[in-house]
């Protein structure tokens, strides 16, 4: 499935914050996270995850330090600052007022359904 480059754009923080709000994480772990958490319909990018995660580090709110892992490999890792949670339950309560407007415009609205959505 094709998502439009807007949506990805705005739904990109909340998903990266929420990920890192069950704990820190790495790159290529965050990836795999928002491809499981999708069923595999989002699928993105190092190009668009690492200018959003250095983003979010210039803005407080997250953090990344280096650690080994177990195999010996170098890897940044990420972790969610108290700023990032405040930033995360205010576009959360965000997107609650848009997904709930969109539900009612949708169940209002008569139109046929996008395959494999009900």
């Amino acid at each position: 499935m094709h998502f439009d480059k807007e949506l990805v754009a705005a739904s990109a923080t909340p998903l990266v914050l929420g990920i890192l709000a069950e704990g820190e994480s790495y790159g290529y772990a965050i990836l795999q996270q928002v491809a499981e958490l999708s069923g595999g319909r989002i699928d993105w990018t190092d190009g668009m995850l690492y200018p959003l995660l250095h983003r979010l580090e210039r803005l407080g709110n997250i953090t990344a330090s280096w650690t080994t892992s177990e195999q010996g490999r170098r890897r940044k890792v990420y972790a969610l600052t108290d700023l990032g949670r405040e930033s995360l339950a205010e576009r959360r309560a965000q997107w609650v007022v848009v997904s709930d407007a969109l539900d009612k415009v949708w169940r209002q609205a008569r139109f046929v359904s996008a395959p494999g959505v009900a």
